[in-house]
């Protein structure tokens, strides 16, 4: 579910600063390697590249938690959240419509504790709104690639408390971007994973 305008969903802003020089080179590499200017073709190689290039933080025993696109290239690492950001960013940059949708899910095996688990949603424009998962298929058994119409993401909702919520939102949840902020490393998550609830919804917690 779209929860803002269209052209939200191809805004510049702190988190997904694809102005920044590093961030708009790569995206104009990228588009040129796609030989293509259909959208779905630069989307692909744009979720190729930050799924296989730029490492999660947990499979690869990082302990560096950027937050912003920027911060995400230059480090070249991230949670799933900060890869989010940075493939929203390549998108945006190329005038591809670009929003953010997120799961609850636990974080080992069917009993909690929970976390939040963030992934893309790109608006093709044969196709509508296409959900995508650039987390990385480092870790064993994820398997996630960009193959539209098929949706094939990291993570199925399987456990209870587990879901996917429904909203495409135009920027990462405010609460969210505050606490990866706070986030001081990956151990520091480990200790208290980030579980939120959509913006619309907090009160209900």
């Amino acid at each position: 579910m779209q929860t803002s305008p269209m052209d939200a969903y191809l805004r510049a802003s702190d988190a997904i600063d694809f102005a920044n020089p590093a961030i708009a080179e790569l995206a104009k590499r990228l588009r040129e390697q796609a030989g293509s200017a259909d959208a779905r073709v630069i989307a692909a190689q744009c979720f190729n590249w930050v799924r296989d290039h730029i490492e999660h933080c947990i499979d690869f025993s990082r302990e560096e938690v950027p937050v912003s696109a920027s911060q995400t290239l230059a480090v070249g690492t991230g949670f799933c959240f900060a890869k989010s950001h940075l493939l929203a960013a390549l998108l945006r940059a190329n005038a591809i419509p670009c929003g953010f949708v997120y799961q609850r899910l636990t974080v080992d095996g069917p009993a909690p504790v929970y976390c939040l688990h963030g992934l893309n949603a790109v608006y093709l424009p044969d196709l509508g709104w296409y959900l995508c998962d650039a987390r990385g298929n480092s870790k064993p058994g994820i398997h996630a690639y960009f193959q539209p119409p098929q949706q094939t993401l990291a993570y199925p909702v399987q456990y209870p408390g587990e879901c996917l919520y429904e909203g495409i939102y135009a920027e990462p949840w405010p609460a969210l971007l505050s606490a990866l902020s706070d986030c001081r490393s990956v151990s520091h998550w480990r200790a208290a994973p980030i579980d939120l609830l959509p913006p619309d919804l907090t009160s209900l917690r």
